[in-house]
């Protein structure tokens, strides 16, 4: 019953503070990442200039980010539980995944412009910078990949440390 509860305390940790963490960092990307400038007109809306480097950043960003929060969260949730890995693999990739989809929802959302009202109202050329967005999907999955990566590096060393005391143990 100890270990259920146990369990279940890091699962319900994992989850709490991934989607706390996913809030705040959601609204550290949405100030950190670059926007690029959208010429808006009544005929739509374009890129002012092709600037790859623009949404390039604003993924990288992100990416550093979620890599951050997977280093952070992980070893946090190892420190509460590590003689069972796989309860803390379970809530490092719950953490990740509602982690991602939290930051990528807040910070996509924040400085967001209704590109369709302004094109159906405007009558002049007018720049705008573009909403945030992230430009690959597979971004969202770096944080639970960095988590999973934490883990299978700590359960290795774990491994290996016990795998050499029996060597000598054995002689």
């Amino acid at each position: 019953m100890t270990f259920l509860r146990r369990t279940s305390a890091v699962i319900t940790a994992g989850l709490a503070v991934g989607a706390v963490s996913g809030l705040a960092l959601g609204v550290i990307w949405w100030r950190l990442a670059p926007r690029v400038p959208l010429v808006v007109r009544s005929g739509g809306a374009y890129p002012a200039n092709y600037q790859p480097d623009g949404y390039l950043a604003a993924d990288v960003s992100f990416a550093a980010l979620a890599i951050f929060a997977g280093l952070a969260v992980t070893i946090g949730l190892l420190v509460m539980r590590r003689e069972h890995p796989m309860s803390v693999l379970v809530a490092g990739l719950l953490a990740g995944a509602v982690g991602s989809i939290l930051m990528w929802f807040v910070g996509s959302r924040l400085g967001s412009v209704d590109i369709t009202g302004l094109i159906a109202t405007t009558m002049d050329e007018a720049v705008i910078e573009a909403p945030l967005k992230v430009s690959m999907p597979a971004l969202l999955l770096v944080w639970p990949i960095t988590a999973a990566l934490v883990i299978f590096a700590v359960s290795f060393a774990d491994w290996w440390g016990a795998a050499k005391k029996n060597a000598r143990s054995s002689r």
